[in-house]
């Protein structure tokens, strides 16, 4: 990643606006997200944002739903269509892995139809035994 770039999960520099807009009009998984649904995701979540460390802006935005204990699921991953090919994507997943490994979270999971390579790169792979996992889906 450019050293033009910081990570940080504080949740006071989120721009809560910017990564609404960012994930209910660009990402596939969260098209027509209301604001409510995104702010209370924020509310329930551990959040990071990648910024500029010149200007301060949000450049990239990572959610995890986790209890801090025993599991975390990795979701809303999304750079900023002028940051992306710069590495940003694999710091940004790479800062929240470091970040949850203290807490000896057994396992961080995810789901993504396309973006395989950028996780692999940081030690994500398929599950080993995908028959044990079940989904419950309410659509």
């Amino acid at each position: 990643m450019s050293d033009d770039y910081e990570i940080s999960s504080d949740p006071a520099r989120l721009d809560a606006a910017l990564v609404h807009h960012w994930l209910s009009t660009d990402a596939h998984w969260a098209l027509g997200r209301s604001r409510d649904k995104q702010d209370r995701a924020i509310a329930g979540s551990l959040n990071f944002g990648a910024y500029d460390r010149v200007s301060g802006a949000q450049a990239g935005y990572a959610r995890v739903v986790t209890d801090r204990a025993t599991f975390a699921w990795l979701c809303d991953v999304y750079i900023d269509r002028a940051a992306r090919g710069k590495g940003l994507g694999t710091a940004l997943v790479a800062a929240v892995r470091d970040e949850l490994e203290p807490y000896g979270v057994r396992r961080i999971l995810l789901s993504t139809p396309d973006a395989h390579g950028v996780y692999a790169k940081i030690g994500f792979r398929g599950l080993a035994e995908p028959d044990e996992w079940m989904a419950y889906s309410y659509s």
